[in-house]
């Protein structure tokens, strides 16, 4: 060993050099299970979310913290902006004691009265003497504040960073309580709240982290009627979100005064499970939820308040915040945070009202059938737990088609986009020719794109008949109600050619009429019809299903104001499709 530490001449590897990577197989020894909380009659599993908690927005600090580039003042009061018009009735500012953009930010708030007045403002600090003192400066002119100490308590952080005894920790939150205490008649016209924070409470013993936080209690000596909030956040997930509930109801049975403190969560996500673990933690007894729009966060991110609150709402109980516009929602937390909202995510994705699969397209289009259209009617449509409406979202983004999506799908495309609604069977028939295309593209299929391929497969199939001109002439014939005689005239091949012939109706008499002069015989097997708006002036839109001599079936759609005429087109590109689909086989050739 030489003088400066070396062996041999080489330096010694720091600790990322002398790490080995790749994870244990077999027994894992480099992680250890959490232990579980001594509760055998827990009571949280059976209890339900019946109201909503006391939401606190972190944006403007957990979530502005967690930022490659953190916000400026302006995309800061757009947020607190935003978060108002939401709902939220306490919003967590920041850290003013931390940097002067934060300092500047709460006294941009107070100076030019943004903050309205059933708003309270929430700023975090740790407990040292200076911070808190720099943070009553920046409250000057606060009509209510929470203000928020904290410091770590797990038995990690006890020992390796603060190399602390437990008591040692207790003095360091009794003694930043107790100058919070002193300050606050320097705020006299200023409503103060305390919030204690035993950081890292998942990781601390549950008995100590009582201990500390009753020991915050007594020195403030708080009322039912201004209570304080012990805030007990799960900094970084380390159990499973029972162990959670657990956690929170073991508290809540212990505490002394329950009556006089408001629990509060403050849940991480770096298992995946924040909001598992928040929604249990609330049926652990917690009255209040702090978290971020959308989760942004430290490492994987906080709790989603987004989520939590539509959770809620799709069991029946108002989340008391308004995400009626989810979009814009969505738009002015990517403008300022410069985060992108996966396309994922729930409730505010892109895709998550989107269904490619056809089963699945074929269920939401019979469940929108279905369901009740009268105002607050119970929301039934299989796969989708809420009404994108009521989010702002539109339908025309639930079904989108590729090359695995179904009939149904397609048939809700041209439905919701366009007024069109294919017969049952039909829809098999052009499902199939629409997934041919998005195979043979290899890409998703637009509306439009559907909609064109719609208009050519059946309005547009003009050879080898067009329809030139059509009337109709109603008489009496003896032993018949009545009788119509149809003229017509078609182009085909280049020719005109005019039919006529007698029937019981317009349909009746043109087929009579094709079956005589040009082609040799093909059955009608259904037909419908529906208007495409309202009014003397609105299209119709009619369907007719054929059946050739081979046994092949092949539909035709045709629009007009007039639905004779509608019901003629559709025939006639019905007879177009089977004649350039199976020419020989059908034995159809024109006389």
């Amino acid at each position: 060993m030489n003088a400066n530490g070396t062996k041999n001449g080489h330096k010694p590897a720091s600790w990322r050099t002398q790490r080995r990577f790749g994870m244990q197989k077999g027994q894992v020894t480099k992680y250890r299970p959490f232990p579980q909380i001594e509760l055998p009659d827990r009571q949280w599993p059976t209890r339900v979310i019946d109201r909503a908690p006391i939401w606190c927005s972190v944006d403007l600090r957990d979530g502005n913290q967690a930022l490659a580039i953190p916000m400026s003042v302006e995309q800061k009061v757009e947020m607190f902006q935003l978060l108002v018009e939401l709902g939220f009735k306490e919003i967590e500012v920041g850290f003013p004691a931390a940097s002067q953009i934060e300092f500047d930010f709460l006294r941009r708030l107070v100076e030019d009265e943004l903050i309205p007045d059933d708003v309270t403002v929430q700023v975090l600090v740790q407990a040292r003497d200076h911070l808190i003192r720099r943070t009553f400066e920046a409250l000057q002119g606060v009509q209510r504040a929470i203000v928020h100490i904290y410091n770590s308590t797990s038995e990690l952080q006890r020992r390796v960073v603060f190399n602390a005894t437990r008591q040692e920790v207790i003095d360091i939150a009794v003694r930043g309580v107790k100058l919070i205490k002193s300050l606050v008649p320097t705020l006299p016209e200023t409503d103060i709240q305390l919030q204690y924070s035993p950081e890292s409470f998942s990781s601390t013993e549950i008995d100590y982290a009582l201990e500390i936080c009753e020991a915050v209690v007594d020195v403030w000596q708080p009322t039912p009627q201004n209570k304080i909030i012990l805030n007990l956040p799960v900094t970084v997930e380390v159990a499973t979100a029972n162990v959670h509930a657990d956690q929170i109801e073991w508290f809540c049975r212990h505490l002394r005064e329950r009556e006089s403190v408001i629990i509060s969560l403050h849940t991480h996500n770096d298992r995946g499970t924040g909001v598992a673990a928040t929604e249990m933690g609330l049926l652990g007894g917690a009255d209040r939820v702090e978290g971020t729009l959308f989760g942004n966060g430290e490492r994987t991110g906080n709790v989603d308040i987004v989520t939590l609150a539509l959770n809620m709402y799709t069991q029946g109980v108002d989340p008391q915040l308004d995400f009626s516009d989810i979009n814009r929602v969505r738009a002015s937390y990517e403008r300022c945070t410069r985060m992108k909202v996966h396309e994922r995510h729930p409730y505010a994705g892109d895709l998550v009202f989107t269904a490619f699969s056809g089963s699945h397209q074929d269920a939401i289009n019979k469940g929108m059938n279905a369901q009740d259209p009268a105002p607050g009617a119970l929301w039934e449509v299989p796969y989708l737990p809420i009404d994108p409406k009521d989010v702002g979202r539109t339908y025309e983004a639930i079904i989108r088609i590729n090359a695995q999506s179904g009939k149904g799908g397609v048939a809700y495309v041209l439905e919701t986009k366009y007024g069109v609604t294919m017969p049952k069977t039909m829809q098999i028939e052009f499902g199939k020719i629409i997934n041919d295309i998005a195979d043979a593209e290899g890409e998703e299929l637009s509306p439009t794109e559907i909609y064109q391929a719609f208009k050519q497969t059946y309005l547009q199939s003009h050879r080898p008949f067009k329809l030139e001109s059509f009337r109709t002439e109603t008489h009496l014939e003896q032993g018949r109600d009545q009788a119509v005689t149809c003229i017509a005239k078609l182009a085909v091949d280049g020719g005109i050619h005019e039919v006529t012939a007698d029937g019981n109706g317009p349909i009746d008499a043109f087929m009579r009429a094709l079956k005589e002069e040009l082609v040799p015989d093909f059955d009608l097997v259904t037909y419908a019809e529906h208007s495409l708006g309202f009014g003397s002036e609105a299209e119709a839109m009619a369907y007719i299903q054929i059946q050739t001599p081979s046994g092949a079936t092949f539909f035709g759609a045709g629009t007009d104001t007039n639905i004779d005429l509608a019901s003629i087109k559709a025939l006639l590109s019905g007879l177009n499709r089977a004649f350039q689909s199976q020419r020989s086989a059908l034995e159809m050739v024109v006389k």
